[in-house]
């Protein structure tokens, strides 16, 4: 079986009962739509049980792009003779916004690693996909963080700049592809139409999985073989 869940921000107990709850197995998959990180209180826990299975698939999410872009300057030692090209005006912009968005959460447990678990840890979010395209019982699907900006059906998925996947919101009133479904986190279902609060979104080939996890809302999943919802309060 084939499943997708997105925007964890630290809620690893959530995770965890969702795995349980699914029943995911070894011949499963599951694919995260980005955004494991922030906000909640065991990000990095998250990030290290997922790198321990074969068969979880990470995307890309505007909060694990930042952690990575920022961590990995926080990581290099600074030192007098390096502080000018280590630290500068666009760094310290940058760690105040992602602090202020819920990376505090994520610098503290960053910290409490041992230097070749931090290193892990980078190594694993630099591999997180940009995008994912699969079939699954003749329905294809597109799989990104945020949205497609600047689309066009005819434009090749790895055409796209990170940016264009991971912070827009996308149309939910468009049909984007009419032989694909777009499946995306990011934007809390709450904000397309107040009627999905706490519940996935499934629209004009749109299927929009982020309940709010963050934010004290319901975990959801779904399954792809025949579009079951599963939730963790």
């Amino acid at each position: 079986m084939t499943y997708v869940m997105s925007d964890l921000h630290g809620q690893y107990a959530k995770y965890r009962k969702m795995l349980e709850l699914i029943r995911f197995s070894d011949e499963d998959e599951l694919f995260v739509l980005g955004d494991v990180v922030d906000r909640g209180p065991d990000p990095v826990k998250i990030l290290f049980d997922m790198s321990m299975r074969p068969n979880v698939f990470p995307i890309m999410g505007n909060h694990d792009f930042m952690a990575l872009k920022i961590l990995s300057k926080l990581q290099v030692e600074i030192t007098e003779d390096n502080y000018a090209t280590q630290v500068d005006a666009e760094l310290l912009e940058s760690l105040f916004f992602w602090q202020q968005d819920g990376g505090e959460e994520t610098i503290r447990d960053f910290r409490r690693l041992q230097t070749e678990d931090r290193e892990a840890i980078l190594d694993y979010l630099s591999d997180f996909a940009p995008y994912e395209s699969l079939t699954v019982d003749g329905n294809r699907f597109v799989l990104v963080h945020g949205g497609m900006e600047n689309f066009s059906p005819d434009k090749p998925l790895s055409s796209y700049d990170p940016g264009e996947l991971l912070t827009c919101r996308p149309d939910y009133s468009r049909v984007y592809y009419p032989d694909r479904y777009l499946v995306t986190g990011h934007t809390p279902t709450s904000l397309i139409d107040a009627q999905y609060q706490g519940k996935i979104y499934q629209k004009n080939r749109h299927i929009a999985i982020d309940c709010g996890a963050g934010f004290g809302g319901p975990l959801g999943c779904i399954r792809l073989d025949d579009f079951k919802e599963f939730y963790i309060d």
